[in-house]
């Protein structure tokens, strides 16, 4: 399923998973230029009304 995309943005929609979990896709072209992995582990935190997503560093 194809989203609208812009060149700097992408819209996902939230989609709820059991009880109290929630999840957003992340297009791929972000993932490869970031040079993320299946299973590495990231750092979710919350700035005002901005979600941040980081790669974890131990």
């Amino acid at each position: 399923m194809a989203l609208a995309k812009s060149s700097s943005q992408a819209t996902r929609k939230i989609t709820k998973v059991g009880g109290h979990s929630y999840y957003v896709t992340i297009p791929l072209d972000y993932i490869r230029e970031l040079g993320w992995r299946e299973h590495q582990k990231v750092q979710v935190t919350k700035h005002g009304k901005k979600i941040i997503i980081e790669d974890w560093e131990a």
